[in-house]
């Protein structure tokens, strides 16, 4: 989940990623290997029952960062709040053994608001280094620690973060670089960092204030790789090489918490706005310069969501708003096809297997297959709350709930 809880993010470009026969994915970063939320596996369980788990792991802390998933590892990040310490985690997947727990950073406690957490940025991984960003008292800090030990291998702090509702922003990889995401009420910027070593690539200062939870989405999009970025109060959509801007919707909101997602059939990006109004916007991505009044295709306020991302199935666009009520849209259109109510949300979708998984903060499951007719496969309860999103990879499924992570796989 995102901003007052989220769990954040990586590149839709590692996607490049090899992929072998069987469709057998790593789960990189937030929103999986393509930043989206979709899995290209067909062997995933249906039936989420915690009681079929293959393990359950008990972790310390209180975070609500997603996890994450490369080869025989599972990582996640969680937050000591009597020792001030935000701390990198990494189980074996097989078991859900403890391989290590690190501490990344000890410092100050920012302000939060009641549904965050001083853990809820998702790291990411390209299964020689996790990385992961904290903000501790009104810093941005940015940190490397090596996958098979957990050693630190470098920590910066590219910026400070103002705002009382705290922090959920994640690292997105892309090529050689760590995109951050710095916008706030303060002193606000896009940095990219090295992997290697954490210096500075490039930075975008941000002149407007506007407070952002949400992830870049990076694709190859109108025949030019853009990363689509939702702060400073616009909609904006950068060379990831350079961070120079190519376009730009302004609005239509301050502030913004979920993903861009979009639709290679309809040839559109979709975002949403968080507040004070949350508006769902569907833009054609090529344009050049303020495109505000020429590329917004189609836009809505019933159906967009203020936390949790939204999710493309084919023809379809599916979201839920903020008193949890889900939507599916007709995606080139912006036709609703049916709502219907599933409880407050703040985890992400995912789609693996032509079905699209929901889960809300209560836990329960809600199983759908896209389609223009409201159509619920399987409906399950976790048995605790939940504001993480799942991580999908080689047939397993790891939830975290308030409590731990569990491993499901097809029995």
């Amino acid at each position: 989940m995102k901003h007052i809880v989220a769990s954040t993010t990586v590149s839709g470009l590692l996607a490049a990623l090899v992929v072998t026969s069987a469709c057998a994915e790593p789960w990189p970063g937030w929103r999986g290997p393509r930043g989206d939320g979709t899995s290209l596996e067909q062997n995933v369980p249906a039936n989420w029952d915690p009681t079929n788990a293959v393990w359950q792991t008990e972790i310390p802390g209180v975070g609500h960062a997603s996890p994450i998933v490369w080869g025989g590892r599972v990582f996640t990040v969680t937050a000591l709040t009597e020792t001030t310490e935000r701390i990198c985690l990494c189980l074996d997947r097989a078991t859900g053994k403890m391989l290590w727990q690190q501490t990344v950073v000890k410092g100050p406690l920012e302000k939060l608001h009641k549904e965050n957490s001083y853990a809820s940025g998702t790291p990411a991984t390209d299964g020689e280094r996790v990385y992961a960003v904290f903000r501790v008292g009104d810093e941005i800090v940015a940190a490397a620690h090596d996958v098979a030990t957990g050693q630190q291998l470098w920590l910066v702090r590219p910026g400070t973060h103002e705002g009382g509702w705290g922090f959920s922003n994640e690292p997105v990889l892309y090529r050689d670089k760590v995109i951050v995401n710095g916008d706030s009420k303060g002193d606000s910027f896009l940095v990219a960092l090295d992997r290697k070593d954490g210096n500075e690539l490039w930075r975008v200062n941000r002149t407007r204030k506007g407070i952002s939870y949400s992830a870049p989405l990076i694709r190859e999009l109108a025949g030019r790789t853009q990363m689509i970025q939702c702060g400073d109060r616009c909609v904006t959509g950068f060379d990831p090489d350079t961070g120079e801007s190519l376009w730009t919707v302004d609005g239509p909101s301050e502030e913004f918490v979920a993903t861009p997602v979009c639709s290679e059939r309809a040839g559109l990006v979709y975002i949403s706005s968080s507040w004070p109004r949350q508006v769902l916007l569907a833009i054609r991505p090529d344009g050049r310069g303020d495109v505000t009044q020429t590329h917004v295709v189609w836009r809505d306020t019933k159906g967009a969501p203020y936390v949790p991302s939204m999710i493309v199935a084919e023809d379809y666009l599916l979201s839920v708003n903020n008193v949890g009520v889900a939507f599916c849209y007709e995606a080139a259109s912006g036709t609703v096809l049916w709502q219907e109510r599933f409880g407050r949300t703040h985890a992400s979708p995912v789609l693996a297997g032509g079905l699209v998984y929901f889960i809300n903060d209560d836990g329960q499951v809600n199983v759908i297959k896209p389609g223009p007719q409201f159509e619920r496969v399987a409906q399950y309860e976790l048995g605790e709350k939940c504001y993480a999103s799942p991580a999908i990879s080689d047939g397993h499924v790891f939830l975290r709930d308030f409590k731990r992570i569990l491993c499901l796989a097809r029995r």
